[in-house]
């Protein structure tokens, strides 16, 4: 699941970078740019807690406070990354 997204943020945001701004001004794209940027980082976050998770789970310690802490890390990666997409909405809004 993270090599899609590892992609993404290699070749595809950066020619989605280059298109936006040849039809709109840098102060529309940039912001929408780094947010999408920002957001691949709890993104790799919760996906490592999740590979944890699984792991604790393999060895029969699905319901041990290691396992709790790790789903609310991935709680708290999901809000981070509702909140950095709710930030740049204006921003998509004006394309």
């Amino acid at each position: 699941m993270g090599i899609p997204v590892l992609a993404l943020c290699i070749w595809g945001l950066p020619s989605i970078a280059k298109e936006g701004a040849e039809h709109y001004p840098a102060y529309w794209v940039y912001p929408v740019i780094i947010g999408m940027y920002a957001s691949a980082i709890p993104y790799f976050a919760a996906l490592y807690q999740a590979f944890k998770l699984l792991s604790y789970i393999d060895k029969n310690n699905a319901f041990s406070e290691l396992s709790v802490k790790a789903l609310k890390n991935i709680k708290f990666c999901a809000l981070t990354i509702s909140v950095l997409y709710a930030a740049c909405e204006p921003f998509f809004k004006s394309f």
